[in-house]
């Protein structure tokens, strides 16, 4: 008998370490992102910085949920579609995670949308942009706490305050984040009277913007009223600076764009009050969290965050609170507690729309501010553009 007393005892605490350690597993969350070889790698970086704030932020310093420890996994897609698909099937596959956040590209993050789906998992979007990113290829086990393009655009069409008077040609990247931010942004002057006179699309990686920068002013220069060459390019070239050179005010032409990067914004001081919207600039959001991340931002890393360091903690307090709330943690109960959910973030308040799962969030409409003490042109704040004030198509049904 004592025997097996014994022997009972001694399975009861294997059993209970055994237990322990399955809840000490830790849970394992991969970050997909381009990190080399492309001129996107800063944003990629903003991103990952940012998340490992976030998840720093909404743990206390922690770094734990549940009583589980988040492990962070790197996976580097090289901005290649071939080589991000197969990085998160590795993740999804052989590393195990609970679910994956990224990618940079959107025309990479679009190949990206089948895999989640193959495996049944979540992909959180981050920072891609695309509409199509929750349009109708996109599938259940895709949330996307970046803005998208048709926030971007309207968002800078509500800047421009577009009546019948406003003549507008269009600079964009000929694939997913320029096309779709074009359509969203003709989209957002429907019933306002103003009309797109011309629309000019280049390929990634233009430094030579003379032919369709002529194009556009042929366009626009006999117009009566008010005319803009609106500007939508996420890489380099310097479309900005290139336009201005050739002198668009001789014929009485405008350019506008939305906000950029802080590296970015020193080519802003060439145009002083230019009015336009951005995601995120640090200055402008007024609450708890972005207080938090400015400040050690700026302690740990001797300047202010970025765009899309406030995308990533957005990202990582969205996942944390999911982690939190959700019944288990598993696929179908963690989407069962990110439809509809709201979080608080470095931009305020954001809503997961439980129809596609875009996260729904403010703007921000800014007047160029050049101050010679400060090296960027400061986007100073207008006003906050509420989501309710953009009607953001939804992409997908569920």
């Amino acid at each position: 008998m004592k025997s097996l007393i014994k022997a009972l005892t001694g399975a009861a605490a294997g059993l209970a370490m055994a237990t322990a350690a399955f809840a000490e597993d830790p849970i394992k969350i991969a970050l997909v992102h381009g990190i080399s070889g492309h001129s996107f790698e800063v944003f990629s970086k903003q991103a990952q910085t940012g998340f490992e704030l976030g998840i720093e932020y909404a743990t206390g310093g922690t770094g734990m949920v549940k009583g589980r420890k988040i492990e962070i996994i790197h996976k580097d897609t090289q901005f290649k579609p071939d080589v991000a698909r197969a990085v998160l099937a590795e993740a999804y596959g052989d590393d195990d995670v609970l679910l994956a956040v990224g990618a940079t590209s959107s025309g990479v993050t679009k190949g990206l949308l089948p895999i989640a789906e193959e495996y049944e998992k979540i992909l959180i979007v981050e920072p891609a942009v695309a509409d199509s990113l929750t349009g109708p290829d996109s599938n259940r086990y895709i949330f996307k706490t970046s803005r998208n393009s048709s926030m971007d655009m309207q968002a800078q069409a509500i800047a421009l305050q577009p009546d019948a008077n406003l003549h507008v040609a269009t600079l964009a990247e000929d694939y997913a984040f320029g096309r779709d931010g074009i359509a969203a942004f003709k989209a957002a002057l429907d019933g306002s009277g103003a009309t797109v006179e011309a629309e000019e699309y280049i390929p990634q990686g233009t430094t030579d913007f003379t032919a369709a920068t002529e194009r556009m002013f042929n366009a626009l220069k006999d117009k009566e009223g008010r005319k803009v060459i609106l500007i939508y390019v996420a890489g380099g070239g310097d479309p900005m600076g290139k336009i201005k050179a050739m002198q668009p005010e001789r014929f009485g032409i405008e350019i506008s764009t939305g906000g950029h990067i802080l590296p970015v914004l020193p080519t802003y001081k060439r145009v002083p009050g230019m009015e336009g919207a951005i995601y995120y600039y640090y200055e402008a959001p007024k609450n708890e969290v972005n207080d938090w991340l400015v400040a050690t931002h700026q302690e740990r890393f001797d300047g202010p965050p970025d765009f899309f360091t406030a995308g990533g903690m957005a990202a990582a307090l969205a996942v944390v609170q999911a982690l939190q709330t959700a019944e288990e943690l598993e696929t179908e109960a963690l989407i069962t507690a990110m439809e509809g959910m709201s979080w608080e973030t470095p931009k305020g308040t954001m809503t997961f729309r439980p129809e596609d799962h875009q996260a729904l969030q403010s703007m921000y409409h800014f007047k160029i501010k050049v101050d010679d003490t400060v090296d960027w042109a400061i986007p100073e704040l207008v006003r906050e553009i509420k989501p309710e004030e953009m009607n953001i198509p939804v992409g997908r049904t569920n």
